[in-house]
């Protein structure tokens, strides 16, 4: 079992602050927590902070109950950039992802984790491929799978879905909240799609102006206030006709619906 809380967290770069006093409730296993906000918001600074990659005042609070996991896999961070040159298989890079901290030996169970990650994502085509001779979003796909196959306790994952294409989009945002519940973990997604925040998390994070915004329940906190006061735009929260949320934004002069983003089963 895990909780995670922040406790007046702050980082930048430099002597320039991009996030401060960021404070949270414990988050615990199970639970996905999707961090949205505006285009240089600070979401990416934030994960940084929380994965240790940057300092900065204030705390991490995290409670790990033992299980046999390694201890440097309690957190696990996924960068927005997957961008790699190394010359490596598909595979070869998941189970040296897997390895990432620990022995480099690899044993039968390292090798279960890595192939039940390639069969979840459904990347078994290009497992055998260069890493340097795939799309963007097929190395996205391979950033996740290197990421989930860590087994984190926590894990970040910043905008994991940006150069996947609808159907890939929702099929990993399920898998993720799926993992969540069977492996206990707690989720952080950094995600620019409001739908997918209200379709797939649990909570929602939302950092504007160098702090954080809102924080609490999806349904009590994606509010066309919100919308209005940080994405300086006129919307509704309505169901569609399967029951899931979506936004709708309405044109500010006829009151008209301009855009749907209600998201298919």
């Amino acid at each position: 079992m895990v909780s995670i809380r922040l406790n007046d967290l702050g980082a930048g770069y430099g002597r320039k602050p991009v996030v401060s006093g960021i404070s949270t409730p414990a988050f615990g296993a199970g639970e996905v927590i999707a961090v949205v906000g505006p285009n240089a918001a600070g979401k990416s600074t934030l994960f940084k902070r929380i994965a240790g990659l940057l300092k900065g005042p204030g705390e991490v609070i995290l409670e790990v109950e033992a299980n046999g996991w390694a201890s440097g896999r309690a957190i696990s961070y996924m960068p927005q950039d997957n961008s790699s040159s190394a010359v490596l298989s598909v595979y070869e890079s998941i189970v040296l992802a897997r390895k990432q901290g620990s022995s480099l030996h690899v044993g039968d169970h390292d090798l279960r984790v890595v192939d039940a990650t390639v069969e979840a994502l459904g990347i078994e085509a290009i497992v055998a491929r260069n890493i340097g001779d795939l799309s963007g979003g097929q190395r996205q796909l391979v950033s996740i799978a290197q990421t989930l196959a860590r087994e984190p306790q926590v894990l970040l994952m910043d905008e994991p879905t940006s150069a996947l294409d609808l159907h890939r989009q929702i099929g990993v945002l399920s898998l993720v909240r799926r993992l969540a519940r069977e492996r206990g973990m707690v989720i952080f997604i950094a995600l620019h799609d409001l739908n997918h925040a209200l379709r797939f998390a649990d909570h929602v994070m939302v950092i504007a102006n160098g702090g954080l915004h809102a924080c609490g329940p999806v349904a009590e906190v994606l509010t066309p206030a919100l919308l209005r006061s940080v994405y300086e735009i006129e919307a509704r929260i309505e169901r569609c006709s399967q029951g899931q949320p979506h936004v709708i934004v309405d044109d500010v002069a006829s009151g008209r619906p301009v855009a749907s983003f209600a998201l298919s089963a």
